[in-house]
C-alpha cells in the first residue's frame, strides 16, 4: 500500500512543503529513507519504529520505504518524525487517507511516542497559508508559533497517539487560538532604563540621536565609564516593532532553534552582543549548511560589539556587506542563500590597549606606535558605516553618589518615534530608505541643504578641527536627524555644531 502526507521544511528562512510518500509491501522486512535524507532524518526510523510500538501498535514486518520528495534538496531536522509515522499507518489502513487531506504533519517523536519542540513553525506556518493548506499538526509546544499566522488551523499534540485518535475521530481537539493584541500589549516592558545611568548626560543624547535617524555609533572610553551599561538601553529607547518586523524577526529565531518556547512571537527589538572571539560564520551566518548569524539575530534590533578593536580583523571586515545591503549572502557550490540583517550597529572601545589615553585623571602607559596599531584594527571602510563616535569619559564621583534619577527610557523613546514619523513621510516612496542613515548622495542634497552660515561652519570645522572627506556626509545626516528631533524643516547651525561633535575619530588628535 502506499500513503502521501504533507510535511514542510526550511530553506534559509522560508519553508517548503515536503511530500512524503509512504510504501509498504510484502517483502524481506526493511524500512529505507530516500530523498537526500541528512543524519537527523534517517536516525528518525529508529525513533519511529520505537514511538509506533509504544503507542500500543504492532510495527508492521514488511519492507518499508520513504521518499521525501522533492528529492534534489537536502532535508534536515528531525521533524519528520510524525509525518513517516502518520505515512506508515496510513498505508496500512489504520489512519483514513482522507484525514491526512489539506493538512501538514510536523514533529520529533520521542521512543515512547510524545512530541518534541521543532524549529521553524512559524515559516512553514507562513508557507502552508501561501499554498492553500488548510490545517497543521505539530507539537503542543511549538502550536502557538504557528498559530500566529491567521487562515490556517493548528492542531498541537501531546503524543503520537492522541494524533492517531483525532484523525479517527476518536479525540476532540480545539484549535490553537493566540491573541496578538494580548502579546503587543506588553511590549517594552524592559526590566533597564536610562535613568539608571549615572551622569553622561551627552552620551545619552548621542543615543537619542542614533536611535532616532537608525545611526549606527561608536563608544569610546576607559575602562569602567559605562559603555556596556549605555549599549544595553539602546532597545528601550528605539520604536516599538510593528507586527511585519515582528514577523521577520521571528521567523530567523525560529528556523535557527534559538525561540523560547513560551514565546509565540518575538515583539522586543532584539539586543545581540557577541564575543570578541567570534567567527566569521557564526557572526554573519554560514557552516556547510547555511544557518543565520548574529547579525540576522539582531535584524530590526541592535547588535553591540563591545572590545571592537578585539574581533579579528576579517570577522570585522564580513560586517561590510550586511551594514550596507541590510543581509547577508551566503554562496555555497550547491546553493546561494540570504539571511536578512537590518540592524543598529552599536560598538564600544578603549582609546588605547591601556585605556586610558584620553582619561585626564590617570596616566596612560601606551606608546604612540601601540595606540596607532590599536587603531589601525578597525578599517577605513567599515568607519566610513559609523555615522556617530562619541567618547565616554569616566564618571565622576560627584555624577556616581547623585540621587537625582535621569530621564526616563519611555520619555526619550517618544521623541525617538517622533522623529521617526517624521522620516516615514519624507522618505515615503522611496526604495529601501526608512531612516536618515539609508540616505544616500542624491537624498543627502536634497534633504540635507544648509544655509551660508552652516556652509561656513562645515568648512571651519573641516579644516581646523582637521577632519576627513568622509566626516562630510555623516555630519550632514546627522544634523538631519538632530534637526528632525527639533521638529525643525531646516538644518540650522545648532545641528550641524551637535552633529560635529560626534566625529571624535575624524579629529587630528587620532591621527597622530
Amino acid at each position: 500500500m502506499l500513503s502521501k502526507v504533507l510535511s514542510s521544511s526550511t530553506y534559509g528562512i522560508e519553508a517548503y512543503l515536503v511530500e512524503v510518500e509512504a510504501h509498504v509491501e510484502k517483502q524481506i522486512p526493511g524500512f529505507i529513507i530516500v530523498g537526500l535524507p541528512d543524519n537527523a532524518v534517517k536516525e528518525s526510523r529508529e525513533r519511529v519504529i520505537a514511538a509506533i510500538k509504544n503507542s500500543g501498535i504492532d510495527f508492521p514486518v514488511k519492507k518499508i520505504t520513504i521518499n521525501l520528495a522533492p528529492a534534489d534538496i537536502k532535508k534536515e531536522g528531525s521533524s519528520f518524525d510524525l509525518p513517516i509515522a502518520i505515512g506508515i499507518l496510513s498505508a496500512i489502513e489504520l489512519i483514513p487517507q482522507e484525514s491526512l487531506e489539506k493538512t501538514i504533519f510536523l514533529g520529533e517523536l520521542s521512543l515512547d511516542g510524545t512530541l518534541r519542540h521543532i524549529k521553524g513553525a512559524l515559516p512553514i506556518s507562513v508557507e502552508a497559508k501561501n499554498k492553500g493548506i488548510k490545517r497543521i499538526i505539530l507539537p503542543s509546544e511549538s502550536a502557538n508559533e504557528a498559530a500566529i499566522v491567521d487562515g490556517i488551523d493548528v492542531f498541537g499534540f501531546e503524543s503520537l497517539a492522541e494524533v492517531i485518535s483525532f484523525l479517527n475521530d476518536d479525540l476532540q481537539r480545539d484549535k490553537t487560538i493566540v491573541d496578538k493584541s494580548e502579546l503587543f500589549s506588553v511590549i517594552n516592558k524592559y526590566n533597564i532604563d536610562f535613568a539608571d545611568v549615572k551622569g553622561q548626560e551627552n552620551v545619552k543624547r548621542a543615543l537619542e540621536v542614533s536611535a532616532a535617524g537608525a545611526h549606527n555609533i561608536l563608544m569610546i572610553g576607559p575602562p569602567g565609564s559605562g559603555k556596556t551599561m549605555l549599549a544595553k538601553r539602546i532597545p528601550t529607547i528605539l520604536p516599538p516593532m510593528t507586527f511585519e518586523e515582528a514577523l521577520e524577526t521571528t521567523k530567523i529565531h525560529s528556523v535557527a532553534g534559538i525561540l523560547h518556547k513560551e514565546k509565540a512571537i518575538i515583539t522586543e527589538r532584539p539586543f545581540r552582543s557577541p564575543h570578541h572571539t567570534v567567527s566569521d560564520a557564526a557572526l554573519v551566518g554560514g557552516g556547510s549548511f547555511p544557518k543565520p548569524g548574529e547579525v540576522s539575530f539582531a535584524h530590526h534590533g541592535v547588535l553591540f560589539l563591545d572590545e571592537l578593536p578585539e574581533f579579528k580583523k576579517n570577522v570585522l571586515e564580513v560586517l561590510r556587506q550586511p551594514l550596507e545591503d541590510y543581509k547577508v549572502t551566503v554562496s555555497r557550490s550547491k546553493m546561494s542563500l540570504e539571511f536578512p540583517a537590518n540592524f543598529m550597529l552599536a560598538a564600544a572601545m578603549n582609546p588605547c590597549p591601556c585605556g586610558y589615553f584620553t582619561d585626564p585623571t590617570k596616566e596612560c602607559t601606551c606608546t604612540t606606535v601601540q595606540i596607532q596599531k590599536y587603531m589601525a584594527k578597525i578599517s577605513g571602510p567599515l568607519l566610513d558605516r559609523i555615522d556617530i563616535h562619541i567618547e565616554v569619559p569616566a564618571v565622576k564621583y560627584k555624577e556616581l553618589s547623585s540621587k537625582v534619577s535621569g530621564e526616563k527610557s519611555e520619555s526619550i523613546r517618544n521623541r525617538v518615534i517622533a522623529a521617526r514619523k517624521i522620516q516615514q513621510i519624507r522618505f515615503y516612496g522611496r526604495k529601501n530608505i526608512y531612516s536618515n542613515a539609508d540616505m544616500g548622495s542624491k537624498e543627502i542634497k536634497e534633504f540635507c541643504q544648509i544655509d551660508s552660515t552652516g556652509e561656513e561652519l562645515l568648512k571651519m570645522a573641516m579644516t581646523k578641527l582637521g577632519l576627513s572627506a568622509r566626516a562630510y556626509d555623516r555630519i550632514l545626516k546627522v544634523s538631519r536627524t538632530i534637526a528632525d528631533l527639533d521638529k525643525s524643516e531646516r538644518i540650522l547651525p545648532q545641528h550641524l555644531s551637535e552633529a560635529i561633535q560626534y566625529r571624535s575619530l575624524d579629529r587630528e588628535l587620532w591621527k597622530h
